[in-house]
């Protein structure tokens, strides 16, 4: 069973990056590129701070994959600039990586954490866990306050007008990456109903939902507990 996760999470990640290149390439096409000022509608500029924090989420597991910053900081660019493209090929790239014995015992596990020599040296940083809970608590809040706001002063997103191609090209991106968390809190979660619960939440609440999830998570650890616990479930840690 596992083995096969790991191959159905290869074609999954394949399909969904290959489909936002050709998202982007056909929107560039039809409305050329993005960077114009119309564009940033209030409800584009909440799209994108709603996209940008999941995309911290994201970043933080790969500056903690990577083995060296000049890697983690040219994977953290990828992926500002190119969104969801840039997790899925991650992904990926992780899941090529695994050897056949980690492929059949746990896929999520190994792709998850660094290598077993690695995360002896992580264990030493053990300090991070409340610093991560104010950065994911202030986040949520920002969102909160940035869906709040929009609404008050553009009112519903619900109307066509707002869903330019840019838009939509924005939205499949979230969603790509929305899909990369759901199946992380799908693992982290020890029953299929709390884990759909999770997954209803942060396909309506976005961001807000991740920090939410997060910093529940990482209320489990102690303050002295190495942070890179919260990736696992508690089968696992």
């Amino acid at each position: 069973m596992a083995g096969q996760l790991a191959i159905a999470l290869k074609a999954l990640f394949i399909v969904l990056g290959c489909f936002m290149i050709a998202t982007l390439i056909y929107t560039i096409s039809i409305d050329g590129l993005p960077f114009r000022k119309e564009l940033l509608t209030p409800w584009m500029g909440a799209t994108l701070i709603d996209f940008y924090i999941n995309v911290v989420a994201i970043g933080v597991w790969i500056v903690y994959k990577e083995s060296n910053w000049i890697t983690a900081i040219l994977w953290s660019i990828l992926l500002v600039c190119f969104g969801s493209i840039t997790t899925c090929g991650y992904i990926v790239l992780q899941l090529l990586k695994l050897s056949p014995q980690e492929s059949v015992q746990d896929p999520m596990y190994h792709v998850l954490l660094r290598k077993q020599n690695q995360i002896a040296v992580e264990q030493r940083n053990n300090t991070y866990v409340v610093l991560a809970r104010v950065i994911f608590g202030i986040l949520g809040c920002l969102m909160l306050g940035t869906l709040i706001y929009t609404i008050l002063t553009d009112g519903s997103p619900f109307r066509s007008e707002l869903l330019t191609p840019w838009m939509v090209a924005t939205l499949i991106d979230f969603y790509i990456n929305t899909v990369a968390l759901s199946v992380w809190i799908a693992y982290k979660e020890s029953s299929w109903l709390s884990a759909v619960v999770w997954i209803i939440l942060l396909v309506c609440f976005g961001s807000f939902t991740t920090c939410v999830y997060i910093v529940r998570q990482l209320l489990y650890l102690s303050p002295h507990d190495p942070v890179y616990l919260v990736l696992l479930n508690s089968g696992d840690r």
